[in-house]
């Protein structure tokens, strides 16, 4: 969210930038909204002075005991007064609900260093590491998964519906090891705190992050009596929240934190896009990366986070390139974004494995997160998140880069220490 002053300060400087979005945004009604809530709030704080030195006379007259009706006028006035006030405070709090909900709907300025367009092609190649193996008619994931028995994607479509899927024997192994290998990662050499968190959560929360309320058709909501819980598409949500209304000594920053959950995404709006196999299901794992820093420092904690996304492929021998994404194509709350694209032989490109995003100070202000400086200043803090990585799309990466001729799949060596297996045969069997 928007410091609703600095943005309609702003002005065409706002205007231009939010179009580089495609976001057309009118300062005009958001001033109307700011000024009237403030002259409500002016007139309500002039009122209430009012009715104060006013009900100072009431008291004087009852005990001068002088004429009553005198007395009687100066209650009737005192009445008065107390409903102007209630009136201007109504006011001033409907304007300011009017000007809240406004706010939430636009979404975060991108940065000067981000590139214009509006699609995923108008992002810029910043790097290419590693070569892509010369794979001769290479299967995709679905085929080699369902060929080697570790995916079933008929019984998932039984269970809960298409866009699920079930791993199974050494492909539910292979799934724990690849989020157990970048759990240690994160947690061993990059020095984040693993949590484990709710995975449902409030609609509040949901707001802090910006999913809510203009994504709401994107995510899963369930309730139990009066309770109203969403199911989180990213543990970026409840890790950003764990700190929603608090304020932060400037000493303690950067938090670095790390959870391995489950996520959610009806995928509205995806048309058919990726619907076979494992890369756009409604339900998959990811290990998620969030930052917590102050402004000053959150263009470099943003280049550290990737460091880290990258260092999971690095350690998987994956080909993979890295691309700053366009304006109109980053998400929602981010001011500037990195996609990491691994590389996949059956596609024979690559494709998106994780988003690192510095959301800069939006989340903050919405979800109430300050850092306390050394001058007892308070100030949003910065909040970055990032994909390390989503299990199932790093699976079927594997699955693709690591085929053999003959049917089978090796395994990454760093991977092998968690499976106890350095291959899967093309019968299905476990290579020692």
């Amino acid at each position: 969210m928007h410091d609703a002053r600095e943005l309609i300060g702003l002005g065409d400087a706002a205007v231009a930038a939010l179009a580089r979005r495609g976001f057309r945004f009118d300062p005009a009604p958001l001033a109307e909204l700011l000024t009237g809530r403030n002259a409500a709030i002016h007139s309500g704080d002039e009122l209430r002075a009012e009715s104060k030195r006013l009900a100072g006379e009431v008291g004087k007259a009852a005990k001068a005991g002088g004429d009553p009706q005198l007395a009687e006028a100066l209650k009737d006035q005192a009445r008065a007064l107390k409903d102007q006030v209630r009136e201007a405070e109504e006011k001033a709090e409907r304007l300011g609900s009017a000007l809240h909900e406004a706010m939430l709907d636009i979404p975060n300025l991108p940065s000067e260093a981000v590139p214009d367009g509006l699609t995923e092609d108008d992002a810029v190649e910043v790097r290419r590491v590693g070569a892509p193996p010369s794979l001769d008619g290479p299967r995709d994931h679905v085929e080699l998964g369902e060929a080697l028995g570790i995916l079933d994607f008929a019984r998932a479509t039984k269970l809960s519906g298409p866009r699920f899927a079930v791993a199974r024997g050494a492909g539910a192994a292979l799934e724990r090891a690849i989020a157990t290998l970048f759990l240690d990662l994160h947690t061993r050499r990059h020095g984040y705190t693993e949590f484990s968190v709710p995975t449902l959560v409030t609609r509040e929360t949901m707001t802090g992050t910006g999913q809510l309320p203009k994504f709401e058709a994107d995510l899963f909501a369930t309730s139990a009596g009066d309770r109203e819980l969403f199911l989180i598409p990213t543990a970026e949500v409840p890790l950003t929240n764990l700190h929603s209304g608090e304020i932060l000594d400037e000493g303690a920053l950067p938090l670095a934190y790390t959870a391995h959950t489950p996520c959610y995404r009806s995928e509205a709006g995806s048309y058919g896009r990726d619907t076979k196999g494992i890369l756009r299901l409604h339900q998959f794992s990811k290990v998620e990366l969030v930052r917590i820093c102050t402004a000053e420092t959150s263009n470099a904690e943003l280049e550290l986070m990737v460091s880290h996304a990258e260092a999971c492929l690095v350690e998987l021998g994956l080909a993979y390139r890295l691309v700053k994404l366009a304006a109109g194509d980053i998400s929602f709350s981010a001011q500037l974004t990195y996609d990491l694209e691994v590389w996949l032989p059956s596609q024979d490109k690559y494709r998106e494995i994780s988003s690192c995003s510095d959301c800069g100070q939006f989340q903050a202000r919405r979800a109430g997160i300050r850092v306390r400086n050394a001058d007892n200043q308070r100030h949003p803090v910065a909040t970055l998140n990032g994909s390390g990585l989503p299990i199932g799309r790093t699976m079927a990466a594997i699955l693709e880069n690591y085929q053999q001729p003959d049917g089978s799949v090796e395994m990454p060596k760093a991977l092998v220490p968690y499976l106890g297996f350095s291959a899967i045969a093309a019968d299905g069997t476990l290579v020692s």
